[in-house]
């Protein structure tokens, strides 16, 4: 009797374990475990969980999307893609996160549904601050994942979801979809606008520019600082007389910082008397603009004064600046002291190696800054070898390949794993 029992209990609860894996269950609770549980199964589940997307109840339609992005394989993008046409916010920011996911892993647990909050209909999340990612140019994304997710920036049920779709365009450098980010752009939601213009800086296409100039004059602080960043990095000729103005009515130092710099990253003698009233600025960070935008002249007769500040000024900006403009102005050798190696020493610094690196990036598209480069590839530090690394990786050219390709021999795994990827990017840069 039992025995019978047992057996009894054995069938049930069999029984009840289908059942709860039964996406095609008249039990929406009941489909929506199947979801969860479908994930188990791994890409072999894919055609089951797509299916459960076109679920008219919207929980289960989540928790399929969740089973996808969690999957993961090549196989996951085109139901994610398909998800990202539905009409729930929700729906549409997991699926947009799971598509950066597949380029960038590990970017669902950080993106924006790592924050989401559902109370009925309203969806609540928090945009971190945090937006530099961005994958290399070696990393190719398939054409129907930037479409997707340019038409959801464009037109997407709720902000989030645009500002969601925009940021991941931007991180999948998704050229495909600048005219949906140019109409975004045009949307009175601020946030949305900020991370139209940070795709923007991530994508760098000059044509963008003249598209973005009225946002110089926006209202919102955080935008307007945003627009002037882009101008300046896609190098707007154009923009000069709007930058000036947005310099001498700025009210605010971020802005007038973010304007002084953006003139200083386009060349222009025009520019030499508001780099050198800025010059003796009380704050570092002007001087640090004005003292690049002297470099980037590349006016001879500069070089003195330039040696002089590398030498005398103690604040780290403006003496990174005055580094890299005494290199600019052709003065790449290397030693000990020299303001080439002062740049290459201070990429072991946690605070200062991104502005280091910037420079270094800018000089090394120079033959003679590229070749003392590759070869304080092999005697540098741990972090300069890494940093370096990258640093070629992006302004390297043929020349580079060998030293690359040595560092990827290199006994530290780490080091070794920078250099070749480093290699990667490269002959994906090289025509």
């Amino acid at each position: 009797m039992m025995l019978v029992r047992a057996l009894f209990a054995g069938f049930a609860a069999a029984s009840l374990l289908a059942l709860a894996q039964d996406p095609k269950s008249p039990d929406a609770r009941q489909r929506a475990r199947a979801a969860r549980d479908l994930r188990q199964q791994g890409s072999q589940a894919m055609p089951a969980l797509q299916s459960l997307l076109a679920d008219p109840v919207v929980e289960v339609r989540v928790e399929a999307v969740k089973s996808i992005v969690e999957i993961g394989t090549q196989h996951s993008l085109d139901p994610l893609v398909q998800a990202t046409r539905d009409n729930d916010s929700e729906l549409q920011i997991r699926a947009t996160d799971g598509l950066v996911n597949f380029y960038l892993p590990g970017y669902a647990r950080t993106g924006l549904s790592a924050s989401l909050r559902r109370a009925g209909s309203a969806i609540k999340a928090q945009f971190t601050e945090e937006n530099e990612l961005v994958i290399p140019p070696r990393i190719q994304v398939r054409p129907e994942v930037i479409e997707a997710l340019g038409r959801l920036a464009r037109g997407g049920s709720s902000m989030e979801s645009r500002a969601n779709a925009a940021r991941a365009v931007g991180i999948l450098r998704g050229s495909r979809a600048i005219p949906d980010l140019l109409q975004a752009a045009r949307s009175k939601q601020d946030r949305l606008i900020y991370e139209c213009l940070v795709a923007f800086q991530k994508i760098r296409d000059p044509k963008v520019a003249t598209e973005i100039a009225f946002l110089l004059r926006d209202l919102d602080e955080k935008v307007q600082i945003a627009a002037i960043e882009t101008t300046g990095l896609l190098r707007n000729r154009e923009a000069l007389p709007q930058l000036r103005n947005a310099l001498e009515r700025a009210r605010a130092e971020k802005v007038r910082r973010a304007a002084l710099t953006a003139i200083a990253m386009i060349p222009d003698e025009q520019n030499r008397p508001v780099y050198t009233r800025y010059l003796q600025d009380r704050d570092e960070w002007l001087r640090a603009a004005a003292v690049e935008g002297i470099g980037r002249l590349k006016t001879a007769a500069d070089l003195a004064g330039l040696e002089k500040t590398f030498n005398d000024e103690r604040k780290m900006p403006p003496r990174l600046a005055a580094a890299f403009a005494v290199v600019m102005l052709g003065k790449a050798g290397v030693s000990e002291f020299s303001p080439l190696q002062y740049l290459i020493n201070s990429l072991n610094s946690a605070a200062w190696k991104g502005v280091a690196r910037a420079y270094l990036v800018e000089l090394a598209r120079e033959q003679a800054v590229r070749r003392p480069l590759h070869e304080a590839l092999a005697r540098g530090t741990k972090e300069e070898k890494i940093q370096l690394a990258q640093i070629l990786a992006a302004s390297g050219d043929k020349e580079t390949l060998p030293y690359l390709e040595k560092l990827a021999n290199h006994p530290d795994e780490t080091v070794a794993k920078e250099a070749i990827n480093a290699v990667s990017t490269l002959k994906a840069r090289l025509p």
